[in-house]
């Protein structure tokens, strides 16, 4: 395991309109070390670490005193990246993700076998989107494609759009810190389920669940409720 700071975290200061990429290389290089770090998203502030490294991604569970029967989603650099983390990419997958990414719309899609069934509970399903937030996708990118992307608190605690609202105790147990100002915040991501006909709703988020059946052509009311 990926040994903490006696001094805390490390803290990466970045403008995400002037991204240097000395500051990416080296909190890519924690994550692919077994670190964990925080950076931002389009909506709020997550966790991340190597999806592929199974020590990282239960040290994400144990820092959020997270169920271990809820899955972590990912964030993909690209469609491409995307695709590799699922084992089929169902035709829903390809229609939203062309009309909605990058951007804020979690797909849970069939998990590659690649993956490690800790990352998602063992339900051999995985949430992923490519994010519209230049940091999060250099990050991912830097990282073989694909980075853990679950919102940085404990669980059951609000999520958070600025560093200075990160929980202390997050904060020691974590290897860095991307500081990148304060977020949008406001809906988180929506998640939506497309290994099932019709596609389900997990959650609603920024994107209006009305925009995603009418990019499917079905009515909202023929989708399956989760």
């Amino acid at each position: 395991m990926f040994a903490k700071l006696a001094s805390g975290p490390e803290i990466f200061t970045i403008d995400p309109a002037r991204i240097g990429g000395e500051i990416i290389r080296q909190a890519a290089a924690i994550l692919r070390s077994g670190g964990v770090v925080i950076y931002p998203t389009e909506t709020f502030y997550a966790l991340g670490a190597v999806p592929w490294n199974e020590k990282a991604v239960e040290r994400i569970f144990e820092i959020k005193n997270r169920d271990a029967g809820k899955a972590l989603p990912l964030i993909a650099s690209e469609l491409k990246a995307a695709v590799s983390s699922a084992s089929q990419w169902p035709r829903p997958a390809g229609t939203l993700a062309r009309l909605f990414w990058p951007g804020p719309l979690s797909l849970i899609v069939p998990a590659s076998s690649s993956l490690p069934s800790a990352l998602h509970a063992g339900t051999g399903k995985v949430a992923v989107r490519v994010s519209s937030h230049p940091v999060a996708s250099l990050l991912a990118k830097a990282c073989g494609g694909l980075i853990v992307s679950t919102s940085a608190n404990v669980s059951g605690g609000p999520a958070v759009q600025s560093p200075d609202s990160l929980d202390s105790a997050l904060l020691a147990s974590v290897q860095a810190v991307v500081d990148g100002g304060n977020l949008p915040g406001g809906f988180p991501s929506t998640i939506v389920d497309v290994t099932v006909y019709p596609v389900a709703l997990v959650r609603e988020g920024k994107i209006d669940f009305e925009k995603i059946s009418r990019a499917l052509g079905v009515s909202p009311e023929r989708f399956a409720p989760r």
